[in-house]
């Protein structure tokens, strides 16, 4: 059965949106995608070609260079590139980066910044991970000490999204050691011609091929006073924490997109397939399959749909979000694994589109906080 991929939140407008963000997928990034996936990076003249085109932070107010959409846009963007497996640029994180200045930073820092992120200009990325420090982000160690007018940070980050590319790094450091989480800030750092600053190796991950995952060192980088986000010394754990419903929702509305573009590739293929004389689609086995996964995604398009309402509203709860997060995450992973099995032999193969699917299904179970973690959150709320 075909799936009806309607969304509550949409209209007119958005449906004609969505038509431009199609048209820029399949002309500017769907024909350098394997190119990117070897090298490990998309270039910066795609995330040009799309400020340019008016796609990246579509949801900032028009007073700081934005479209002033809202989190719908941002998630026609989202969903496109998913369920196509098109996760070398990031927008997501570069969205992040710029709510991060939206909501906490100081007016400078937004008039500065903000129309550089939406124009594509400026790539950005957020350094929180460390090679001892995940979930747990008050256990980070990278440090930020007073040094003359400004501050001198010191530590290293892994797994960091854009991190090749990014031309604006929001670091996440300890200013006050002693005081846990309210001795956390987070730092403004421009990357370009930065003493100290360096990025090492864009990792060798299992999917996500063309996405710049990298690691990133800071030796004395001395940055002034006025790249404190906020201007506010120990509000770092606490910005942090400000924006998870918007971050978590987003992998929510990935993973559902990301299933719905596996069970329409699915359809085609089994349509297609003969095997004993038939199509592969004929066999009950294959049928009973399908009914699974068409139901798992209209269930699953009910919940998303209300959760993007809500973020839109001002009512979506950290709770919930993490149960997109969590749901969505766990969905996609069962989803996309039965739809190789409906494949076969080629659905093993990376040339064929679920193949991709698969791979880059994995980590949305880790990144974002794992469902471990998720777990937790939740039951916190009960």
């Amino acid at each position: 059965m075909a799936l009806n991929f309607a969304r509550s939140w949409s209209d007119p407008d958005l449906d004609q949106y969505r038509d431009t963000v199609v048209r820029f997928i399949e002309n500017e990034m769907l024909p350098g995608d394997e190119a990117a996936r070897q090298r490990g990076h998309v270039g910066h003249e795609l995330w040009r070609k799309a400020g340019e085109t008016g796609l990246l932070c579509t949801d900032l107010p028009e007073q700081w260079g934005g479209a002033g959409g809202d989190f719908r846009h941002e998630a026609v963007f989202y969903e496109e590139m998913a369920r196509r497996s098109l996760n070398g640029m990031n927008a997501s994180v570069h969205t992040i980066v710029a709510h991060y200045l939206l909501n906490h930073g100081t007016d400078e820092q937004r008039r500065r910044y903000l129309p550089r992120l939406v124009s594509g200009e400026c790539v950005g990325a957020i350094a929180m991970t460390e090679p001892g420090a995940g979930s747990d982000l008050q256990g980070i160690r990278t440090r930020a000490e007073r040094s003359g007018d400004g501050y001198r940070i010191n530590g290293s980050k892994t797994f960091i999204s854009n991190g090749y590319l990014a031309g604006l790094v929001l670091v996440v450091a300890k200013t006050d050691p002693t005081l846990g989480a309210r001795g956390t800030s987070i730092f403004i750092v421009e990357t370009a011609d930065c003493p100290g600053y360096r990025v090492g190796r864009v990792l060798d991950k299992m999917g996500l091929k063309a996405q710049d995952t990298s690691e990133l060192f800071f030796d004395d980088v001395q940055v002034p006073a006025d790249q404190l986000l906020g201007g506010r010394e120990g509000q770092g754990f606490f910005q942090l924490m400000a924006d998870l419903p918007y971050e978590r929702l987003i992998i929510g509305v990935t993973a559902l997109a990301a299933m719905e573009g596996a069970y329409e590739a699915t359809l085609a293929y089994v349509r297609d397939r003969q095997a004993f004389g038939q199509a592969v689609a004929n066999f009950q086995n294959t049928r009973f399959k399908l009914a699974e996964i068409a139901t798992e995604i209209r269930v699953g398009r009910a919940f998303i749909d209300r959760c993007v309402e809500d973020l839109v509203a001002g009512r979506l709860d950290t709770a919930t979000a993490s149960m997109a997060k969590l749901w969505g995450s766990e969905a996609q992973g069962r989803v996309v694994d039965a739809c190789v099995q409906l494949f076969g032999g080629y659905g093993y193969m990376n040339e064929y589109l679920v193949a991709r699917l698969y791979t880059d299904a994995r980590i949305q179970r880790i990144y974002g906080g794992t469902s471990e973690i998720m777990k937790e959150v939740i039951a916190r709320a009960l």
